[in-house]
């Protein structure tokens, strides 16, 4: 997978590479003269699309060769170059918007009546109008775009830490029997049938974290402070505004999602609970949250999850249908198994003149069926974004990102609930929506807790140490698990370690939860027949950035500016523990 990015070998990589660092002075011809006419202002746009097109290529070629094996030391470097380009190719063109700005955007309207070809830019004016007193100098913004670099060495340094150089203690089956804990194993321990292989398997990963957690919280601090100063930079009043104006949300959506977080927690409390009584157990730990609740958990082999996750989603007819499949498939879209080194977890990632691409550690159970289906959420919203938008909105934000691959996930979790009426089946899938929603709509929320914080003990001048990084995640966690769950201080102080690539995104975790919640009521519409449904929600696949991402929700049938959502999403997760508790009574 990594070596196939529309480029054909290294070889073609270095020189586009070395291609792209010489044509970069190319966009100086355009400094002080955007001004000049529709024509020259068209120029720029075009050069701007061609500089950002091969840049696109050359990343996601590094990146996946570099994902695919953390340990290559040559993919090392090619990441590391192709991060230096990005900061470079913005550098370069850094005047360009503080110049757009001086020209006044009642200028740039009335050029796009000149010029028919830029009028495809109306919503590009109109959000860099709302950003303009966020914009710097052109000298200011230079010296942003160089520093993109070295800012990401926190990032790089962590990443590198958690993926290639962690040494893990083995873990224990009841039994003996060794097994081996890593970033692509652990998901496998924690969800065993044997208590002991989740102890000893959670104890190690958290212990490997532990014995290097001043190092990682020098780099999460240095990753906050980061934040902070480019919020103050760009003038923003917190590193939260900053980070939710760059999708054009107000803050009040971040608000109201964690008071409606924390008013549902007894939901989860209750949750707790019935899993406690239904394991058998006198005391519930947290290495027991993923634990089956099936005696015969169903084998998943690739080709089954694919099956599952068409039949699951033929709602969605043959224009969302063929691609999906082809992609899973034929197309070759997905690195489906964990190997050593390769980074933990999933992702999808391209760009337009690429396949939208997906990385895996694939397990054969529900677990891996579901992450399947929820990384061709993401592919399939980057595959039809790609083909019907112009290069100016052919991407979109995490915002609404979460909820093209959460929509998968409720669709296809539908369909098996309604298609086997077995009840150790259904106790299987309700294992991986459980998994799910632990994953997005606790651990997220209660991160998203420990983000918010951590940035404004940095805004009020406090120091940010391991110490009191764990102190205050294991008080989010004693309260948000309750009576219910037994607390060990430390291992679960460490959890935020154990996230490198979503705490150093800036408030990027809470839309996880927000993108559950509309991924639900977009399934929710459609499973229930509601007209145009299905047209509405390709519509949003479709949209890419051309419209701002609240509005295309809106248009979808969704309003994430409204708790209504977030809490009929919890009522969806009620549901699913009144199912459970019958389920383990009868």
């Amino acid at each position: 997978m990594g070596r196939d990015a529309r480029l054909p070998s290294d070889e073609a990589w270095a020189h586009a590479a070395t291609q792209l660092g010489d044509d970069l002075g190319s966009a100086d011809r355009f400094r002080g003269h955007l001004g000049d006419g529709p024509e020259m202002l068209l120029d720029w746009f075009n050069t701007l699309e061609d500089l950002f097109s091969r840049l696109g290529k050359i990343y996601i070629y590094a990146t996946l060769f570099h994902e695919a094996d953390t340990t290559d030391q040559a993919a090392a470097a090619m990441n590391d170059r192709a991060g230096s380009l990005y900061a470079r190719t913005q550098a370069a063109i850094s005047f360009g918007e503080p110049e757009l700005i001086s020209l006044g955007f009642e200028r740039l309207r009335e050029w796009s009546q000149v010029e028919p070809r830029l009028q495809v830019y109306a919503h590009y004016f109109d959000q860099l109008e709302l950003r303009q007193e966020h914009v710097r100098s052109a000298e200011v913004e230079e010296w942003l775009g160089q520093a993109a670099d070295p800012f990401r060495s926190a990032t790089s340094i962590l990443g590198v830490r958690a993926d290639a150089d962690l040494t893990f203690s083995p873990a224990h089956s009841s039994t003996g029997q060794e097994l081996e804990v890593a970033q692509g194993t652990i998901d496998a321990l924690l969800s065993s049938s044997d208590r002991e292989t989740r102890r000893t398997g959670w104890q190690s990963y958290a212990d490997a974290h532990l014995a290097h957690r001043n190092a990682m919280a020098s780099c999460l601090a240095t990753g906050v402070k980061i934040d902070v100063f480019t919020a103050r930079a760009r003038r923003y009043p917190s590193a939260l505004e900053a980070a939710l104006a760059a999708n054009y949300i107000p803050p009040e959506v971040f608000h109201s999602l964690i008071n409606t977080f924390k008013s549902n927690l007894p939901t989860w409390h209750r949750y707790w609970d019935v899993m406690r009584r239904a394991l058998g157990y006198e005391t519930l730990h947290v290495y027991d949250i993923h634990a089956p609740l099936s005696k015969q958990p169903p084998h998943v082999p690739y080709e089954q999850s694919v099956e599952w996750i068409r039949d699951g989603l033929q709602p969605l007819g043959v224009r969302y249908l063929d691609p999906a499949v082809r992609g899973m498939t034929d197309d070759r879209w997905a690195d489906k198994y964990p190997n050593h080194g390769k980074r933990a977890g999933a992702f999808s990632t391209g760009v337009q003149g690429t396949p939208p691409y997906m990385l895996l550690n694939y397990t054969e159970n529900l677990q891996g069926m579901s992450t399947l289906a929820h990384e061709l959420g993401h592919s399939m919203h980057s595959w039809f974004t790609f083909e019907t938008q112009p290069a100016v909105y052919a991407d979109y934000s995490i915002f609404v990102a979460e909820v093209a691959s959460n929509f998968n996930q409720a669709l296809v979790r539908a369909h098996l609930l309604e298609t086997n009426t077995d009840p150790d089946f259904q106790l299987a899938v309700i294992d991986e929506a459980m998994a799910n929603f632990h994953r997005y709509f606790f651990l997220m929320p209660t991160l998203a807790r420990f983000e918010l914080e951590l940035h404004e003990r940095v805004e009020r001048g406090e120091a940010l140490t391991a110490e009191s990084m764990m102190a205050l995640m294991t008080d989010l966690f004693r309260e948000a698990y309750g009576p219910a769950v037994e607390i060990d201080a430390d291992r679960v102080g460490i959890t935020w370690a154990q996230f490198p690539t979503h705490l150093y995104a800036n408030f990027y975790v809470y839309q996880y939860a927000t993108g559950l919640s509309g991924a639900h009521a977009l399934a929710r519409n459609i499973l229930d027949g509601q007209p145009n449904a299905v047209d509405n929600y390709l519509a949003f696949l479709s949209a890419g950035s051309s419209a701002y991402p609240l509005d295309v929700l809106k248009r979808a049938g969704v309003d994430l500016t409204s708790p209504e959502p977030v809490q009929q999403t919890f009522d969806v997760l009620t549901g699913m523990v009144d199912r459970l508790e019958s389920l383990t009574q009868s």
